[in-house]
């Protein structure tokens, strides 16, 4: 699971699933966001993504703004990106 993964990883992640995110043509999606941070919503994310997702997660934590300037180091999940929202 994502916050089994980000817990190996030492990232403290809070995991909250919801009915619907009005995703449903790009589901399942996750969306990340953190206040004063901008917001990402991923669809069609599952359990190969995880090793990106925490890349992403590192990248987002380490970054004051949320801001992923370069998402090569993202792989396949830079693909899968729906929107970004302004922190």
């Amino acid at each position: 699971s994502l916050r089994h993964a980000a817990q190996e990883h030492g990232l403290d992640v809070t995991v909250r699933a919801t009915g619907c995110m009005s995703g449903c043509a790009s589901g399942p999606t996750l969306a990340v966001r953190q206040p004063g941070k901008i917001a990402y919503l991923f669809g069609r994310v599952g359990t190969a993504d995880l090793p990106d997702l925490m890349t992403f997660l590192r990248l987002y934590r380490d970054d004051p703004q949320g801001d992923i300037a370069d998402a090569r180091p993202l792989g396949d999940l830079r693909f899968k990106l729906l929107a970004r929202i302004p922190g």
